[in-house]
């Protein structure tokens, strides 16, 4: 027998033995009864870093931990988040409104990563369908919780060192605002 012969003699029996152990998975699981695990009656354990529902959390002392900084609109991939920021009597800043259209949300947490002061968070509530689509915009009312989510002790303004009472450049070793026109030429 030459060697070609060999050669397409071996190929033909890997084809063959390749289809037959196709056929034997095949009929294998044909026996087999199905499992099929029922939905609203079985929950799936699902993983501890699932990401699902966003929504907004609380500090320690019940504020709101969202400063409007728009970092979370501005890393989403689909544009589905927009709020207003505004700031309050003693210089806090908060988001009068704040939306989230989850029809165009794709759940891929990229604005909780974003966020410096951990007030988005998301957990791992995903029963949430319509079947009308306008109903899927939340407002912040709907997403805002009474409790610090994942991270319940961390208080961004506590943390970032944010105890300025009177106007910029007159905190302690602070110097005073540059005037950007007197550095024109």
């Amino acid at each position: 027998m030459s060697r070609g012969e060999r050669n397409s003699l071996s190929a033909l029996i890997r084809a063959v033995t390749g289809l037959l152990d196709t056929f034997a998975v095949v009929l294998k699981h044909l026996c087999r009864r199905p499992i099929t695990e029922e939905y609203p009656e079985f929950h799936r354990q699902l993983p501890a870093r699932a990401r699902a529902r966003i929504i907004l959390t609380r500090d320690p002392d019940g504020d709101e931990r969202c400063v409007a900084c728009f970092l979370c609109s501005a890393v989403c991939p689909v544009s589905c988040i927009s709020m207003v920021a505004a700031a309050r009597e003693d210089g806090r800043r908060f988001a009068p409104w704040f939306r989230i259209n989850f029809a165009r949300c794709i759940y891929c947490g990229l604005c909780e990563e974003a966020c410096p002061t951990l007030a988005i968070q998301l957990t791992p509530n995903f029963e949430f369908c319509e079947y009308d689509i306008l109903t899927m915009v939340a407002e912040k009312e709907d997403l805002l919780v009474a409790h610090g989510g994942k991270n319940r002790d961390y208080n961004f303004y506590r943390y970032a060192g944010v105890a300025m009472v009177g106007e910029k450049g007159s905190h302690i070793d602070e110097a005073p605002p540059v005037d950007l026109k007197s550095n024109m030429p």
